[in-house]
């Protein structure tokens, strides 16, 4: 089978398209005929290596996980003996999480893993884009945050993967929404639902002289002390970005003080609770509650543009890669 491979840390250009063994199926694993990923700023950081603590995980020298990505949608192809749930030809949608290899035409993953039924008549390149962000932005606003009908949110980098599915997940809870992006997308998120939109590159949304329950730094370019200022008693300031700042902040500020930090590491919860939240996020879709935001569409062996285009900072929403002509 082809995969997108990456045996070095380096620049986009390391990305090759590679024939790779065909993954070999335990019991209760299930190999998955993939139609669609998603190329993310964190697969592009793995794949980059510049970041000390990422290549902890991912490899001190080289890459652990050549072949990247966690997010898929296809049809099963063969299942291991003790397979059950699924048949041949049932159509999927998940993540393999941070063992990662989805960048590739065959996925294996566990039957009981995260995934769960594609609805019917979704295109493939949305069940992936649903859960690029969605699954990231769900828990931080719903269980981190506990967001409320009434209360208030900012969310910084609201065009990005995360921002656009915070922003209409908040709508969803209730919550009046600030976006926080630049010119070219205050349009996007107003139609994504935003009640006030703030260009970034006017002026520093820090100083807006508004006061909020939550801050979500759906990028992580900003931070706790230039963000309290923002947060009502009692507020919460959350980030997507991990560092030795924020960890203590979040000790310190869950003791005292009148608001709080806090970081959610949402890809090392369990699969049974996140495969609940791609469902969840499948149901939204269905009922036009939610509207995926892909950037652009790229084919396999256009895998190197897409990490560049990534890597320049500026999507919107998700870079989608399609790995069969597929609708």
């Amino acid at each position: 089978m082809r995969a997108i491979v990456s045996r070095t840390y380096g620049s986009p250009d390391v990305v090759r398209i590679e024939e790779v063994a065909v993954p070999v199926l335990k019991d209760h694993e299930i190999l998955i005929r993939n139609h669609a990923t998603v190329v993310s700023a964190a697969e592009c950081t793995a794949r980059g290596g510049k970041d000390p603590s990422a290549r902890l995980y991912f490899g001190l020298f080289r890459p652990r996980f050549p072949v990247l990505g966690t997010s898929f949608a296809g049809e099963v192809h063969s299942v291991g003996s003790a397979v059950t749930r699924y048949r041949v030809g049932d159509q999927l949608m998940g993540s393999v999480g941070p063992t990662l290899g989805a960048h590739a035409e065959l996925v294996r993953t566990s039957d009981d893993g995260i995934i769960t039924a594609k609805p019917a008549g979704l295109p493939w390149a949305d069940a992936v884009a649903i859960f690029d962000g969605a699954l990231t932005a769900l828990p931080f606003l719903r269980d981190a945050a506990r967001l409320q009908s009434g209360q208030s949110i900012l969310i910084n980098g609201a065009s990005g993967a995360v921002g656009s599915a915070a922003v209409q997940l908040a709508k969803h809870f209730g919550a009046v929404v600030t976006a926080v992006t630049s010119t070219p997308n205050l349009e996007l998120v107003k139609s994504l639902g935003a009640d006030h939109v703030i260009d970034y590159t006017a002026g520093d949304f820090t100083r807006n002289g508004q006061t909020y329950d939550v801050v979500f730094d759906a990028v992580g370019k900003s931070s706790y002390r230039r963000s309290r200022a923002l947060l009502k008693p009692g507020g919460i300031y959350l980030t997507t970005v991990p560092s030795l700042p924020i960890l203590v902040q979040m000790l310190w500020t869950s003791k005292m003080g009148k608001t709080r930090a806090a970081i959610a590491f949402t890809g090392l919860r369990k699969a049974p609770a996140m495969a609940k939240d791609v469902a969840f996020m499948g149901e939204l879709t269905t009922t036009g509650k939610y509207v995926p935001v892909i950037d652009k569409h790229y084919t396999l062996t256009q895998a190197a543009a897409a990490h560049a285009h990534v890597e320049t900072g500026r999507k919107k929403g998700s870079v989608v890669i399609s790995l069969a002509d597929a609708a």
